[in-house]
């Protein structure tokens, strides 16, 4: 029997029609009356806009952190972070694989209104997805408002224009274009050095870990002093396969932890890395003075792959699963003076795509064009905020014999949870009060079956005009040698 999540006590919601619109017409009047809010963050003068930093790390499970419960790792630096400002329990990325999520961090979007319903790779027969020409991104909201933005690390959004980063927003880009390395050393992709500072290539030397701390320092560095403020995505490759930490790194878990497995240590040594260039980042703002106007929030792009031995709690399954496990995520978000230390929500259920407008609101701006995702600032700021349930849906479109071009989905509403692995399981519904582990399928002739694939095929349909594909494709050149 899995552990429940310590302390997470589920909310049970049982919410009509005119409850649910009631609760939403609250909403609206919130975020309506977010004017007064701005005015509270000095939002009409550009020194005083907080600077904005993102981090998403990569394939990070549930559990797979010391304040999380994982009794065989150190992480002390997001340890930190998540006691000096407020973590969230229910916290989902947008899908359980990369780029969906990336899409919907920087579009507000669920990822199949934006083209990117799976991954995109370099073989054009093996990609499932083309981020939507029109999206407008988080990078070029906040131009509007004086904002200098940088990508540090992983894009994965696109490999060619008009999909790279220069073009869609970011002011500088220092990282990899493409989706994994096959080494963390020389940071090739099927022999293909992705490798850039804007738009010129490089072949820096060094862990890709390493090398992503010490360009985000860079950044935070050259803005000391500047009199705008700057947004920093900062997207590392770790704890992604191939799990290739620093030898020193893997001697230091065995020496702690004897018995441990050699496929154990190599992935908690690479997260420990990883927790350590984090801490070199949080330094680095403290140094140059910009850690108290910084909001800073830090999350995965879905959780753990459990078969090089991450760990996701008490939570079913893992990366690629649309199981808690595969989606649900660590998160916090830490802002001196704004957001109290030492705080954990454990109702709101969020997601990815939610970043956007909560980041637009921080910066002090409204989002006026239409998104999927929904400001939940007044809740990190501890205000009332009403956060009525909404429906929410997971899609992945993904290749290989497993899923054949397909998507599978999840949806959620309240505790309600509706769910296939692949495209060809029939859906399971489970109440997450209750059943946390996923392990007691209701019957299909339950009432919420009924209304949850109801509205999941209302959202499929809606996606259905976007397309994920650059059309035309030259099947015969794209499957050439295939």
């Amino acid at each position: 029997m899995r552990r429940g999540i310590p302390d997470a006590g589920y909310e049970r919601i049982r919410t009509s029609r005119r409850d649910f619109l009631k609760a939403m017409g609250a909403a609206a009047g919130y975020i309506g009356g977010a004017g007064a809010l701005h005015a509270a963050l000095g939002a009409s003068d550009e020194r005083r806009r907080p600077n904005i930093v993102v981090i998403l790390v990569d394939d990070l499970g549930w559990g797979d952190l010391s304040c999380q419960g994982a009794e065989d790792m150190r992480t002390p630096h997001v340890d930190r972070l998540m006691a000096a400002g407020m973590r969230m329990d229910r916290f989902y990325a947008n899908c359980p694989v990369c780029s969906p999520t990336r899409a919907a961090l920087l579009t507000g979007r669920y990822p199949d209104m934006v083209g990117v319903p799976g991954v995109i790779r370099t073989h054009q027969a093996d990609s499932w997805g083309y981020l939507k020409e029109e999206a407008l991104l988080l990078p070029q909201m906040l131009k509007r408002v004086g904002y200098d933005t940088t990508i540090v690390g992983k894009w994965h959004l696109g490999l060619t224009e008009p999909n790279v980063p220069n073009s869609r927003g970011f002011d500088h880009f220092h990282g990899f274009l493409g989706d994994m390395m096959d080494d963390y050393w020389n940071h090739r992709r099927h022999g293909i050095n992705y490798m850039y500072r804007d738009r010129q290539r490089i072949d820096p030397q060094g862990h890709a870990t390493d090398l992503f701390t010490q360009w985000a320092c860079e950044t935070i560095r050259s803005r000391k002093d500047r009199p705008e403020p700057f947004f920093l995505y900062l997207a590392y490759n770790a704890p992604h396969t191939p799990i290739h930490p620093p030898e020193e790194w893997v001697r230091k878990v065995q020496a702690r932890q004897p018995g441990i497995s050699d496929r154990r240590a190599r992935l908690v040594a690479l997260i420990e890395h990883l927790d350590h260039g984090i801490g070199q980042v949080v330094d680095c703002l403290k140094e140059t003075g910009q850690w108290e106007n910084t909001l800073l929030i830090f999350t995965s792009d879905n959780g753990g792959q459990s078969g090089v031995g991450a760990n996701n709690g008490p939570l079913r399954g893992g990366k690629q699963d649309m199981w808690e496990g595969g989606i649900r995520v660590p998160f916090c978000a830490v802002w001196p003076g704004r957001i109290a230390a030492g705080r954990r929500d454990q109702d709101t259920v969020a997601c990815t795509m939610d970043l956007f407008p909560t980041v637009c609101e921080a910066a002090g701006m409204s989002v006026e064009h239409e998104i999927d995702g929904r400001s939940f600032l007044g809740r990190l700021l501890g205000h009332s905020q009403p956060w009525p349930d909404r429906y929410l849906v997971w899609v992945r479109r993904e290749g290989n014999r497993r899923y054949q071009g397909r998507a599978y989905y999840a949806i959620r509403f309240g505790p309600w949870k509706l769910l296939q692995n692949t495209p060809f399981e029939p859906m399971q519904l489970y109440n997450l009060d209750e059943d946390l582990a996923e392990e007691k399928p209701l019957p299909t002739s339950h009432p919420m079956y009924g209304r949850l694939e109801t509205e999941l095929r209302r959202h499929i349909n809606r996606a259905g005009g976007i397309p994920w594909a650059k059309d035309p494709v030259d099947i015969d050149r794209v499957y050439e040698g295939i």
